[in-house]
């Protein structure tokens, strides 16, 4: 049972309504967690795919109706540092309570006018989904010590479902369902709005660890110091900078060689939902492992075999190239989490990593698409672009294979 193993050893000493009531609140804890995994990808995911009507109906160039997918990644960049000093002084709980309503109103903003709400809300829902980002594995690691694997692996599966599945229903309840691209991605707001219901009771009695918080500002200075911390920084940046292009340029790589559009959207689809199982399994393998190298140089490898084949344009093997880089990208998420909580020595010092490597590494991410369309305009082809990833999949392989060590960042 994945109950708060703090509650848990008090409540044996006490009546069995009060144990039940401990594991009724453990459960509730669980199905927040879910819950808040769940909107952290779905709002970015579903508004791809409709990126031509929006830009369409709103009058605004590609470029700038593209910024809808850059500029969260700039808010993860921007706001992951803020988010433990936010959590030390109000607690996690509350600040991701905060959060979830930054979120709401911004996916409500983004869906109710024109291009100058469109812009807000996606900004403020980038902000949001930052302190997400950043708090929610610290929040696993302080209540589920004994779990970590385990709810990180339901966590990160949770989010990756929900963002496969908002990528591929946004244009049927746009067009099918008649509901256009504001209701489409209006809806989501009433998924954040039933996390933020459900998240109400991790309120109650939430506290900041104020004896933690002297011994956390006391490393903080020191974390940006630390070889270790920049080698889980890298692995985080790398792999973003990886996925990020990829979901952004893989459809474009595949149509030039020669596939349908429609097949072209359906290969990344596949790459989306190879990557879940292992969303789910890899997180339990790293939490029984004193070091984490091996799952790291699985996804680093998974990725530059799929990058590999691209470049070798043969078409026929795109759904194995699929395939691997799913691989690769589930793998390497899922060992970026983990490195969180098991390179620190407590739950805000896994924020401070969590906060340090996300705003470096989101920061990458949001550059790699762009230097990967550029790269493609300046030479007219994709093996450039394409040679530029697998060097940083070489580049994350390598950075794993440090930062996979059984050892602290402090």
């Amino acid at each position: 049972m994945l109950t708060d193993p703090s509650k848990s050893r008090s409540a044996d000493r006490h009546s069995p309504l009060i144990q039940n009531r401990a594991a009724a609140a453990g459960w509730l804890l669980i199905l927040g967690i879910i819950l808040v995994a769940t909107t952290m990808r779905a709002p970015l995911t579903s508004a791809g795919p409709l990126l031509a009507d929006i830009a369409g109906e709103l009058g605004i160039s590609n470029t700038a109706a593209g910024m809808i997918t850059t500029l969260p990644l700039l808010a993860f960049a921007l706001m992951s540092p803020f988010a433990p000093k936010l959590a030390k002084r109000y607690g996690i709980p509350a600040v991701l309570f905060g959060a979830m309503i930054l979120l709401t109103a911004g996916v409500l903003l983004r869906s109710s006018g024109g291009a100058a709400a469109l812009f807000i809300g996606t900004g403020m829902l980038g902000l949001a989904i930052s302190v997400c980002n950043v708090l929610l594995p610290s929040l696993i690691k302080q209540r589920f010590p004994s779990r970590i694997g385990v709810m990180t692996g339901v966590y990160s599966a949770s989010m990756n479902l929900c963002a496969a599945v908002a990528s591929g229903i946004s244009v049927p309840l746009a067009v099918r369902a008649g509901l256009g691209w504001k209701s489409s991605l209006g809806i989501w707001a009433i998924l954040s709005a039933v996390a933020l219901v459900l998240w109400l009771p991790q309120l109650k009695g939430s506290r900041p660890p104020q004896a933690a918080v002297h011994r956390a500002d006391a490393r903080r200075t020191s974390l940006w110091r630390s070889a270790l911390a920049w080698q889980v920084t890298l692995f985080m940046g790398f792999q973003s900078v990886i996925f990020y292009s990829l979901i952004t340029w893989l459809p474009a790589v595949l149509i030039e060689q020669g596939l349908s559009s429609d097949t072209a959207g359906y290969m990344l689809s596949v790459m989306q939902l190879v990557s879940l199982p292992f969303a789910f399994i890899v997180p339990i393998w790293a939490g029984r492992m004193q070091s984490q190298r091996l799952l790291a140089i699985i996804g680093a490898a998974a990725f530059l075999i799929g990058i590999l084949g691209l470049s070798l344009e043969l078409s026929q093997w795109a759904v194995l190239w699929a395939v691997s880089l799913g691989i690769g990208g589930g793998f390497s998420f899922s060992v970026a989490m983990m490195l969180f909580s098991q390179r620190t020595r407590s739950s805000l010092e896994a924020a401070e990593l969590s906060g340090m490597a996300q705003s470096v590494g989101y920061l990458l991410a949001a550059c790699g698409p762009l230097l990967v369309g550029y790269l493609h305009d300046l030479t007219h082809h994709w093996l450039t672009p394409l040679l530029l990833l697998g060097t940083a999949s070489v580049i994350l392989m390598l950075a794993g294979y440090l930062a996979g060590r059984s050892r602290y960042v402090s």
